[in-house]
């Protein structure tokens, strides 16, 4: 029986879908105003772990996930410029033209980390008249008031508002900043639109005035519109727990009087040498960068594979050349069960079927899953091994129809120049300088090599 963590519960529950068989789901996407780095990624990869799943278990999925071309504004607290109109004034280029650039990017990293698209992708900017009914029918029930620079949700008209996030609504309103919207009845009431001023490049006729939405209605808008009052799943990562998914929960179940999503699943974040992932940081790497540093989309998978969806994930380089090291070894050991003609015994192979179920049925412990495939793959060669891991990879998506033979050795010399660089790179390691390790990395990358470290040093390659 498959159990998933809520956490609107707290708890692990046994997951049973409203419709039997049929899985109904909504996962907020990206807002679409740049590149998605590897932490953003990784939430991804956790909603396709979830999706794959679910399959893998008997469902099938009606599933929606949004793409954020509006109404996102620079602080989560409805405050600064819209941050698809902040980026087209930068570069110079229009919302759509920003949008469209960077959703073709985000699909393709999708794509190279073999992340399958939800059954349905729903653009905020195309439900623009879901969106304004919706904020009219909670001005109608009473729970949003027009202000001179919007219409906001009422939380004090919401029993449970903070239920998810259990946070203090008190110790909210005694740390608010001085600068609050003084026309707000709350602090911690919400836009659900925004009235535009004369020069803001994205805005719509509404009853209101020409306006944009605020960032949570569109999820509840695109929900409503395409899994109807009650769905089973909603994921995202656990940043939007505190705001945008509290602020999700207040309107929709207040617009509709109904409990509206019955299971909640976040993703933990990923951190960056033990600190904060941010752009002020310089820290907040893409698939783009991986792939220059020689590291392969799907060893990133992997090393995601080794820690649990609802636990931190610390994200270093000397962990992702181990996972590469690995993810290789894993394709060179099971092309020798590819390629043998040897058979196993069937009890031996469903006992490693029952502890791979046991271990997908339990909130996704894939880095359990991944060790019993591990396991599994010790046996003498066998080509039933090898059928056996790609039903294994249904859930795992690492491609292993993939597995190959191991590289012969490159009888060519490494230049003396290279592995010089490489041993002021180890020195630089063993100093802590990463900053210094990943400048000579780069520069070992442009002469056409790649060094991958180990416990006794590093190997260097052509690549």
């Amino acid at each position: 029986m498959l159990k998933l963590y809520n956490t609107l519960t707290r708890e692990k529950e046994e997951f049973h879908p409203i419709k039997q068989n049929v899985v109904t789901m909504y996962s907020c996407g990206p807002t679409v105003y740049n590149y998605a780095h590897i932490g953003n990624l990784r939430t991804y990869v956790f909603m396709d772990m979830l999706r794959r799943s679910l399959r893998y278990c008997g469902y099938k999925i009606k599933g929606v996930m949004n793409i954020t071309d509006v109404g996102h504004l620079l602080s989560d607290a409805d405050d600064g410029e819209d941050k698809m109109e902040k980026a087209a004034k930068e570069q110079k280029k229009t919302p759509r033209e920003i949008a469209d650039y960077y959703t073709e990017i985000f699909f393709k990293d999708l794509t190279r980390l073999n992340i399958g698209k939800p059954e349905i992708i729903a653009k905020a900017t195309e439900h623009i008249p879901d969106m304004i009914s919706y904020v009219q029918d909670l001005v109608k029930k009473g729970y949003g008031y027009e202000t001179s620079d919007g219409i906001y949700f009422d939380i004090a008209k919401f029993d449970g508002y903070g239920k998810l996030s259990r946070l203090n609504l008190d110790e909210q309103i005694a740390g608010a900043r001085v600068e609050v919207n003084t026309e707000k009845r709350h602090p911690a009431d919400f836009a659900l639109w925004k009235k535009a001023e004369k020069n803001h490049i994205m805005q719509w006729e509404s009853p209101w005035g020409m306006g944009y939405p605020g960032w949570h209605i569109e999820c509840s808008a695109m929900s409503r519109k395409y899994l109807g009052v009650t769905f089973d799943i909603h994921t995202g990562g656990v940043d939007h727990i505190p705001v945008h998914h509290e602020n999700e929960i207040a309107q929709s179940e207040a617009r509709e009087g109904a409990k509206t999503v019955n299971t909640w699943m976040h993703g933990e974040f990923m951190l960056v040498d033990g600190g904060k992932m941010s752009k002020s940081l310089g820290n907040t790497y893409t698939i783009d960068n991986l792939i220059e540093r020689g590291y392969s989309p799907l060893a990133f998978r992997y090393f995601c594979l080794n820690a649990h969806y609802r636990k931190k994930l610390n994200f270093t380089f000397e962990g992702m050349d181990a996972a590469q090291t690995a993810y290789t070894r894993l394709l060179e050991t099971l092309y020798k069960h590819k390629t043998s003609a040897e058979s196993t015994e069937p009890q031996k192979l469903d006992g490693y079927i029952k502890e791979f179920r046991s271990a997908v049925e339990d909130d996704l412990n894939l880095p359990l899953a991944l060790g019993v495939l591990w396991t599994m793959t010790k046996e003498k060669p066998s080509n039933d091994i090898y059928k056996t891991a790609l039903l294994f990879d249904e859930v795992l998506g690492l491609d292993l129809k993939a597995a190959r033979a191991p590289e012969k050795a490159n009888d060519e010399p490494v230049p003396d120049e290279v592995k010089a660089l490489a041993e002021k790179r180890l020195a630089a390691r063993k100093n802590k300088d990463w900053a210094e390790s990943d400048r000579l990395r780069e520069q070992i990358a442009a002469l056409g090599y790649s060094v991958t470290d180990g416990k006794d040093g590093f190997t260097v390659k052509k690549m």
